[in-house]
């Protein structure tokens, strides 16, 4: 259960030092209680306060990374729903979609796209980060040779979707060291996709039709102690998946709901087939995550079939 302030202000130190940037302890108290502040903040917090406070003050989306080295791709930790209230601490991950069922050709294509598409803006280097590699054909070795491929030929941070979680395993056998994301667990399949990412410590994507299913599925991994999940509603629709997005936003910073406090994906490559209009779906996600008057989430992946 979440503390209040006044509960929160009783473990800090009370030095009102102002090292954390608010006036007195008992506004940086009131500010952690409403998810707009750290407890990293305070330098003077005691050991035990830390562990008594930990779960009040975690940030309402949990910050996750996936992939590794240089190329780490970090989402979630927001505590804000506008980005007018704080400076955002993530931007949202872009994914290439590669599947194992495309010609050699189109593959080597798209990865050729991936490693050239760069460009720099105002000091930043901007460029897809991901790659998620699907399993379409159903053939586990497929998927492990194309899993195999992107690995030795690009740095990208991996998504490895496929419905069969034999598949998966396998897949996550040969790029564990890479940090993938799992996608994605159901009702059906979570007690062994669970297992698969506490084994090799990866995060798990979730994937539901329902909120009420999302939180029940979501409830029953982190009582696993598995807590690196990503929020896939299910939606392929702009409307419904936009709205989905801010929906789920809304309920982890405002109502701290805890079982959706989680970073989301979306498919905007499987909400058309048209490429421009793909462009222009991804556009409107991502925009939405910088936007000053919409709901915020700096916490998310998008994923188009070619960069």
């Amino acid at each position: 259960m979440a503390l209040t302030g006044i509960q929160i202000f009783k473990l800090l130190p009370k030095t009102n030092c102002k090292e954390c940037g608010v006036p007195t302890c008992l506004a940086f108290a009131m500010n952690l209680a409403a998810g707009k502040a750290e407890l990293s903040a305070c330098p003077y917090v005691s050991e035990e306060a830390k562990a008594m406070l930990s779960e009040a003050s975690a940030p309402p989306i949990r910050p996750l990374a996936i992939g590794s080295g240089e190329n780490v791709v970090r989402i979630g930790g927001e505590t804000v729903l506008f980005r007018h209230e704080k400076t955002f601490v993530n931007k949202p991950g872009i994914a290439v979609l590669i599947s194992d069922a495309l010609p050699e050709a189109e593959v080597n294509s798209r990865l050729k796209k991936f490693k050239e598409f760069k460009y720099e803006r105002v000091g930043l280097t901007l460029r897809p980060e991901m790659i998620a590699v699907k399993n379409e054909s159903g053939d586990s070795q497929k998927f492990v040779t194309l899993i195999n491929k992107v690995k030795s030929e690009t740095d990208a941070a991996l998504i490895l979707m496929s419905q069969n979680a034999e598949s998966l395993a396998e897949g996550v056998k040969v790029c564990a060291d890479r940090v993938p994301l799992i996608y994605a667990a159901t009702n059906g399949n979570s007690e062994a996709l669970a297992n698969l990412a506490k084994e090799h410590k990866c995060p798990l994507a979730v994937k539901a039709d329902t909120f009420e299913a999302l939180s029940q599925l979501s409830d029953k991994l982190t009582g696993t102690d598995l807590k690196d999940l990503v929020l896939d509603s299910g939606s392929r629709t702009v409307r419904k998946a936009f709205e989905d997005q801010i929906f789920i936003r809304r309920a982890a910073l405002n109502q701290r709901n805890r079982s959706l406090g989680f970073p989301t994906i979306a498919f905007p490559c499987e909400m058309t087939n048209d490429p421009m209009k793909e462009a222009l779906i991804a556009a409107i996600f991502i925009a939405r995550v910088f936007s000053r008057f919409s709901s915020s989430d700096s916490t998310s992946i998008r994923i188009p079939k070619d960069p």
